[in-house]
């Protein structure tokens, strides 16, 4: 990984290796273990109990990945476990003349790749607390720390400020775009006053409630007629607000607004 200044102690705490962990041991790194094993598909309990369930999970872990079977979480399997993580948290590079909206769709599609998603309950698991700075739980709908924190990594890769501060809230991202001149209404789409051509190769969407209410963001790209697509967190295949993954869809114009991203 790549040590950007702004990831924060809370995203480093996810990926750094705390030392072997084996069975008897119970607590947060105990958990982590577990939330890992069951992103990889073998599933465990998230109790933070490391028990023979656990550490046979980990022993199948280990075969999978020809790492000697030892049923211990030492460096080599931790390092295994995080790698989706370290991934997304690893620079692009941008080639010379890459605009800021190519380069956060470059850096949403890494972090689509990777397929990030909801463990041990609603907004919860690595993944989340990575986006919301540590933080998780029932009132921590991740969407916005999603597109910020996208955002952080696609401009700070070019050296550049982001054009608006970013938020975990979407009302305040509106507001945020609204006073830096860069909110699109969706209604200057449908009328086309705006076309999708004069569009950014990369914006956000945001879905609007009422004209001082959103409710969920994500970004869009490759407008055309009535629909775009998008790549979102904490949303699913039925386009829920409240959902449990980052994953990619084709949203209609309706009910929605925008936050043009300059070049």
């Amino acid at each position: 990984m790549e040590n950007y200044p702004y990831y924060p102690s809370s995203v480093k705490k996810e990926i750094t290796y705390p030392g072997d962990i084996k069975r008897g041991r119970r607590g947060p790194k105990a958990k982590r273990v577990q939330e890992w094993l069951s992103f990889h598909d073998f599933k465990t309990s998230t109790d933070g109990d490391f028990g023979p369930a656990t550490e046979l999970c980990v022993r199948d872990f280990q075969k999978e990945n020809k790492i000697n079977e030892t049923g211990i979480v030492n460096q080599i399997t931790w390092e295994a476990l995080v790698k989706p993580m370290t991934d997304v948290l690893t620079d692009l590079h941008p080639i010379e003349g890459t605009t800021a909206p190519q380069n956060v769709l470059n850096f949403a599609k890494q972090h689509l790749k990777a397929h990030p998603v909801e463990i041990g309950g609603q907004n919860s698991g690595p993944w989340v607390r990575m986006y919301m700075n540590g933080n998780e739980g029932n009132q921590w709908p991740w969407c916005a720390g999603f597109v910020t924190f996208v955002m952080e990594q696609a401009y700070a890769s070019l050296g550049r400020k982001m054009p608006i501060k970013g938020s975990f809230s979407c009302d305040n991202l509106a507001n945020q775009a609204i006073k830096e001149g860069l909110f699109v209404k969706g209604t200057d789409i449908i009328k086309e006053k705006i076309k999708w051509e004069d569009m950014p190769e990369c914006w956000l969407f945001l879905n609007r409630k009422t004209s001082t209410d959103w409710t969920h963001t994500g970004f869009g790209f490759s407008g055309h007629g009535e629909v775009f697509r998008t790549i979102e967190g904490n949303t699913n295949d039925e386009g829920s607000r409240e959902g449990y993954e980052v994953c990619q869809r084709t949203r209609n114009n309706k009910n929605r607004d925008y936050i043009r991203l300059p070049d």
